[in-house]
């Protein structure tokens, strides 16, 4: 370029710009954002002619339609995946709206049994409305093998899981934790209180706790729950704080030992037309949840230790 832009005239300035955003629109980037950028700027050009009125009416209806020819352009990119991923809290604000008929007529959280998966899959399994199926891991063997003893010694070798959550403990990886002192572990008394979870991604180590629990029986025969385990245990006393998940689909989670009282908050924007539930999970017993749009908080109320083990399912 030989010739600076404060020598160019506003006119060809002008037609500059108008060619950068039609190279724009050629590689599919223009946006109702440059639109309106540009009847700013365009405004700015001519600001200093005896037509500033005139120019600005014509860059601001000039941004206007360009805003409204990029309409289904933003349509069509909105469930495209960004560059840069958002930051949870932003995801959460920015989240859409939810239909209030996952919890409108809830009165309470189901607790049922001996349940038909075609019965299951219309009422519970793809509606949001949280249930609680009694009987589902009553057979298990991971009734009586799952224990903080267990555990360890499956993972001793190796720090195999994808997500780790402290909670509101000083853990950092799942190495502190079973390194944690046997009193603890044991939660006798004056020992310090703790919660924590995590997902299994070792092929191995998920070959072992499948050994001991089935596919939920009463899932929809074409859906497939994932082969991520979550595993959340604790002691007392403890448990997750309200939160929002993000994951993809709804999930199970099977009360393996210890009992916890799961609360639960409709979306913020169903507040007003949705009530909040709340639900014990006793050994056994399997709760079926949309983390994703329940807030939900968790509570051990037993003596023993916790163990939950679940995953979600399409």
């Amino acid at each position: 370029m030989t010739e600076s832009s404060s020598s160019k005239s506003p006119d060809q300035l002008s037609q500059e710009l108008i060619s950068i955003l039609a190279k724009l629109a050629e590689l599919g980037l223009n946006s109702r954002i440059e639109a309106v950028k540009f009847g700013r700027v365009y405004f700015k050009l001519k600001k200093s002619s005896w037509k500033r009125r005139g120019c600005f009416a014509i860059g601001f209806l000039l941004a206007v339609f360009l805003g409204f020819a990029a309409r289904s352009q933003f349509r069509s990119l909105r469930f495209e995946k960004c560059l840069i991923e958002q930051p949870s809290f932003a995801r959460q604000l920015f989240r859409p709206a939810e239909d209030c008929s996952i919890c409108k007529d809830v009165q309470q959280v189901e607790k049922i049994s001996n349940v038909d998966p075609r019965d299951f899959e219309e009422r519970y399994a793809y509606s949001g409305r949280p249930v609680v199926v009694t009987d589902a891991a009553a057979n298990w063997t991971a009734m009586e093998s799952f224990s903080f003893a267990f555990l360890r010694e499956l993972y001793k070798d190796q720090e195999a899981n994808c997500q780790f959550f402290p909670y509101k403990t000083e853990f950092r990886s799942l190495r502190d934790v079973f390194n944690m002192s046997t009193s603890r572990a044991l939660m006798q008394a004056g020992s310090k209180p703790w919660y924590v979870g995590w997902s299994n991604c070792d092929e191995a180590i998920g070959s072992v706790l499948r050994k001991h629990y089935d596919r939920p029986y009463f899932l929809p025969v074409l859906a497939e729950s994932e082969k991520t385990d979550w595993i959340f245990m604790g002691s007392p006393g403890y448990g997750a704080p309200m939160h929002l998940d993000e994951v993809d689909y709804t999930s199970w989670q099977a009360q393996i030992r210890g009992h916890k009282t799961w609360t639960l908050e409709p979306p913020r924007e169903c507040h007003y037309v949705c009530r909040r539930l709340q639900v014990t999970v006793d050994p056994g017993e399997i709760i079926i949840l949309d983390t994703n749009k329940w807030y939900h908080q968790t509570l051990i109320v037993s003596e023993d230790i916790s163990i939950t083990i679940g995953a979600e399912y399409d």
